[in-house]
Formats: structure tokens, sequence, C-alpha cells
């Protein structure tokens, strides 16, 4: 069984750069838009302290945590954006500090977690690995809006893996939120990481297979799959390419996050 610890040490690095874009920001920073139609840099903070804090609660509380499943089935379209609206009607020190403290206790629970213990959350429930790679990825693609809003250009970091694994995880998610049945083969995705290396997912076979045969390749610059996964770019303005019908259709509609089908970013220019 896998060790989360590496895993929860990559989560506190994420958060922790986040940490630092934010810290120095004066008030009225915090109000600055971010590509997220009607969030500001607040609402990407007061939803990520949210979201900390209820995966702290189903990681401790899990009869806690139905009851705010039930709250989310009562109102499944609007029930992200009230949270993160609550949470900007914080001062954003309060803010800041109210994030810090969740995302601590959120870090110590998983740590604290025993082995094969699963974690309820709003899709299937999630090892303690799993949950903390999905706080990661989640903290990276806000951060990203964070990042773009304040003309921000991070350096990107051996921890996208944990991003492009959750999105090549995802690829039948992406198929079945909306109504269309998955490729029943696996895809090859071959993805370079910032510093050269080669990430690979999937049978090596299935790269030089015909693409008569179902399968697929997916190639490209990690950072540039990452962006496309957690839709904070568009497909047009990355060097992600897909080889076979199937996986050119994938790359679409891919995202990494539980949820509706995103509507994703227009393209540079649009």
């Amino acid at each position: 069984m896998s060790d989360p610890a590496a895993v929860i040490d990559d989560l506190r690095a994420e958060s922790d750069e986040l940490d630092r874009l934010v810290a120095g920001l004066s008030d009225e920073e915090w109000w600055t838009p971010t590509p997220a139609a009607g969030w500001t840099v607040a609402h990407q903070i007061a939803h990520l302290a949210w979201t900390d804090e209820v995966a702290l609660l189903a990681a401790t509380s899990p009869g806690a945590f139905a009851r705010e499943v039930e709250k989310a089935l009562a109102e499944p379209g609007t029930f992200v954006d009230r949270a993160a609206e609550a949470g900007v009607r914080r001062p954003p020190a309060e803010l800041l500090a109210h994030w810090r403290t969740g995302r601590d206790g959120l870090r110590q629970a998983l740590s604290d977690a025993p082995p094969g213990a699963r974690i309820p959350w709003y899709g299937p429930p999630m090892s303690a690995r799993s949950m903390a790679t999905a706080r990661l990825m989640e903290t990276w693609a806000h951060g990203q809006d964070v990042a773009d809003a304040l003309g921000v250009v991070r350096e990107p970091t051996a921890r996208l893996r944990h991003v492009a694994h959750i999105g090549v995880r995802a690829r039948d998610y992406a198929f079945l939120v909306r109504g269309l049945e998955a490729p029943k083969e696996q895809f090859r995705v071959e993805l370079t990481g910032p510093g050269g290396e080669l990430w690979t997912w999937g049978p090596e076979e299935a790269a030089g297979v015909p693409h008569a045969e179902g399968r697929g390749r997916v190639t490209g610059p990690a950072l540039d799959f990452c962006l496309l996964v957690t839709q904070r770019a568009h497909r047009d303005d990355l060097a992600v390419r897909a080889e076979g019908a199937d996986a050119d259709r994938w790359l679409d509609i891919a995202q990494a996050f539980a949820g509706p089908a995103g509507t994703g970013r227009a393209p540079k220019g649009a």
C-alpha cells in the first residue's frame, strides 16, 4: 500500500508556494479579478480554505461530512460558489489565517489516517494518498488562477506529476460526465517533466498500434497537459498532441476535477 507521506509533503510545498504569492498582497489586491468568471483572488483562497475544511471534516467526522453532501445535493449548481462567497466576507488577513489553519489540520489528519482507511468525498471514497493528491491538484489549479490574475509566471516543479496523474486517471470520468461512452482501450500518455524527464502512463504498445484498433497516444509537456486537464488553458494554446480519434476527442473534454463538465477557457485572442 502506498505511503501518503511524500504526497502530503508535496501538498504542503504547493500550498506554501501559493501562500507566498498572496501573503504580501494589499487588501485591494485581494479583490483582483481572476480568469474564473466572478472570482477574485480572495474567492480562490476562500474556495481552497472551504475545500480543505470539508476534506478535514470527511477525514475526521464522516457523519458530519455526510450532512455536507446532503447540502450539496440540494443545490448542486451553486454550493461551491456560495461557499466561496461566504469565505470572502472575512478580511483578507483573517481569510489567509483560516486557510492556513485548515490546511495544516487536513495534512495532520491525512498523516494520521490508518493504512487502508477510506475517506468519503463528493465522489467515490478515497485513500489518504488520493485525497492529498486531489488537494494538491486543486491547490495548483487555483494557484494558477491567482498567478494569472497577478501576472506571475510560476516555475513548474516535479509536483506536476501528481496533477498529471489525476488527469490521466480521470479520463473515463470526462467522457461519462458528458454522457459519452469511454473508450475501452487505455491510451499511452507520454509527458516531458520540468527537468526533461519522461513521465508515462498506459501500455507501451498503445503508441504503435493502428488507430483503427481504438488505441491512442497523447504527448507533450507536462505543464501543458496539466493546464489542459485542469481547464486553465485552451487546447489550441498548448503543445499537447493526440494520435487516434479517441485520444483526440479526450483532449477536447479532459478534466481532472470532479463535478459537472467544465466549460474551460477560451483560446487566447478569442
